[in-house]
């Protein structure tokens, strides 16, 4: 039995949490500025945990290594189970040219690439976050974007800072669940629908400035002056239905509505303003030559690196054909050259169909006779992971020692079942849709390691108590909390690559202090979701399913430094917003 101290180092908490942060900034560190490939930066920061837990936090070294096996087997489960199976349902519309399809019918809406990235990335892969979350939207849009033109590490940028205003009702709205469950005994006020509506007055102001970074990333200060109305009538669109939803309708389905009405907001106007489409957003919306577009190769998500060409700075080398992912075939692999499929309803309506049947797989699964079968044995179990017994700081058995195996109800599970479907409808042979499967396993590989090896790493941290003794030191800031109450969510989501998972972190620590300091829990427990979300575009596992998902595995580093400027600006925004409504300014927005 392992008790957790909050100050083991000396008997100061400064000194400890110093420690508590080594894993963290030698994670940073290798990703940022050495430039070393994520699963490497994952496995040596894991490391540095495991030492700093057993030689500073006093863990014995088998249960700091059953810690790591947990956060290990968390990463696959549920974590990387949605994102494979996502991806594999993705492969499914590739093996048969579905996919071109679905690109084409985006082109449709418009032909400005700008505006594209902001139906791809924004409003369908909100309803990606809606539905599934834990990196599925960016598995999918990130390739999308990659078929419409964009470069691989463009696309995987775009992806992943679109991937912040919905995550907050992410999954149904799992990390405000959560945030409600680990506060719950701290006052009845901080229940869902309350945090709920609280996150739905702070992430709006996200929503509305994100597609406007969208447009400014794919086309600089043009995209900007020229495609300032769609970004525009997405964002507050998304904003205000969001706002809405969170406070009057239904908090589970906050980011369904917003996203399904802001894509609806972008058709009407970019419709009845495409005659006065400027003239010089036309090139820029140019996809890849048809030659290149109508090529359907053997694998889309491959762990290639850049070529020569491309690593000096210059154009990408053309080896061989492309495939609907933008991926040039590896060396002896055989590409498949394939009439591009009629564009007509029916085969429209096909290429939608696996997207169509997650939608459903996920509504029936959440429907509350089903999910209150689904939560309970054979479908749904929990067990004490073997051999690890971790007592808290106050002394009581940690909760996240017990593990939940809810196999089927799962949403990789979910995605597994809706690629099946789909092989069916897009009438792909069984032994095809294998094939496509271990292929996604094998292109992911080091995603795969990456993932594993980061949530092995916040396990580690969490139970050691590193975790707890690095928020007890931020805590100490008191009154001036309310400025780093977004921090402390925006770690948590870099560190696990997941708004619950930092809502379990962190959430009764943000409620804990505000009863110290005086502050509103509810305020402080929202801003830990809504900083939170911040730090998705930067979490390694996230990095990493994206940068594999276009063929540039090995290239995290790269993308780090795209986004992470990003994040701290929009960090930044959200600290101001906290920091007002903790004062009279603003402080009639909290319910």
């Amino acid at each position: 039995m392992f008790r957790q101290l909050l100050d083991p180092v000396g008997g100061s908490l400064g000194l400890s949490a110093l420690c508590a942060a080594t894993p963290l900034l030698t994670l940073f560190v290798l990703l940022g500025v050495l430039r070393v490939k994520a699963w490497i930066a994952g496995l040596v920061s894991l490391g540095v945990a495991v030492v700093v837990a057993v030689a500073a936090f006093t863990m014995p070294v088998g249960q700091a290594l059953l810690s790591a096996s947990e956060g290990a087997a968390f990463g696959f489960f549920p974590i990387l189970w949605i994102v494979l199976n996502a991806i594999w349902v993705y492969n499914l519309t590739v093996e048969t040219g579905h996919f071109d399809v679905l690109r084409r019918s985006f082109e449709k809406v418009s032909p400005d690439r700008r505006v594209q990235a902001i139906t791809i990335a924004f409003c369908f892969g909100a309803l990606l976050e809606a539905l599934a979350g834990f990196g599925t939207p960016v598995a999918i849009t990130v390739v999308m974007l990659m078929t419409l033109g964009f470069t691989p590490l463009k696309s995987a940028a775009l992806a992943l800072i679109a991937n912040t205003a919905p995550v907050a009702f992410g999954a149904l709205a799992a990390p405000i669940v959560t945030l409600a469950t680990v506060t719950s005994g701290a006052g009845a006020r901080l229940n869902v629908d309350t945090l709920g509506a609280m996150v739905g007055r702070q992430t709006p102001l996200l929503a509305a400035v994100v597609p406007l970074v969208l447009v400014f990333v794919a086309d600089g200060r043009r995209g900007l002056r020229e495609a300032w109305k769609p970004a525009l009538a997405a964002g507050v669109t998304f904003g205000v239905v969001q706002f809405a939803a969170a406070n009057y309708v239904s908090v589970p389905l906050t980011d369904i509505m917003a996203a399904l009405l802001s894509a609806a907001v972008v058709v009407l106007v970019v419709r009845s303003g495409r005659e006065r489409l400027p003239a010089p957003a036309i090139p820029s919306a140019r996809t890849a030559p048809a030659a290149e577009r109508d090529v359907v190769g053997v694998t889309t998500v491959g762990a290639a690196g850049m070529t020569a060409d491309e690593e000096r700075g210059g154009a990408p080398e053309l080896r061989g054909p492309r495939d609907p992912g933008g991926r040039v075939p590896e060396e002896g692999e055989v590409g498949r050259v394939r009439e591009p499929l009629p564009y007509t309803r029916a085969e429209v309506l096909r290429a939608y169909a696996p997207y169509l049947i997650i939608i459903a797989m996920f509504v029936l699964a959440n429907l509350a006779p089903v999910k209150k079968v689904l939560a309970k044995e054979p479908w749904t179990t929990s067990f004490p992971w073997p051999g690890l017994h971790v007592l808290s700081v106050g002394g009581k058995p940690v909760s996240t020692t017990t593990f939940a195996f809810n196999w089927l109800p799962a949403a990789g599970t979910l995605l597994v079942i809706a690629g099946i479907l789909s092989a069916v409808v897009l009438r792909i042979p069984a032994r095809r849709a294998l094939a496509a499967y271990g292929r996604t396993y094998a292109g992911l590989r080091w995603a795969i390691v990456c993932v594993m090896a980061v949530l092995a790493l916040a396990y580690v941290m969490n139970l050691s108590g590193q975790t707890a003794s690095l928020g007890a030191f931020l805590a100490r800031a008191g009154g001036f909390f309310p400025i780093l109450a977004p921090i402390l969510g925006w770690i948590g989501v870099a560190v696990t690559g997941s708004d619950t998972s930092s809502n379990a972190l962190f959430g009764a620590l943000q409620v804990q202090t505000a009863a110290r300091a005086g502050l509103d829990p509810v305020l402080l427990a929202a801003a830990n979701s809504s900083g939170g979300v911040l730090g998705k575009m930067i979490s390694p596992q996230n990095l990493a399913i994206a940068a594999a998902a276009v063929g540039r595995a090995g290239h995290e580093g790269e993308l780090f430094r795209k986004v992470l400027g990003w994040s701290l600006a929009l960090l930044a925004l959200m600290i101001v917003l906290v920091a007002l409504q903790s004062t009279p300014v603003l402080s009639w927005m909290v319910p």
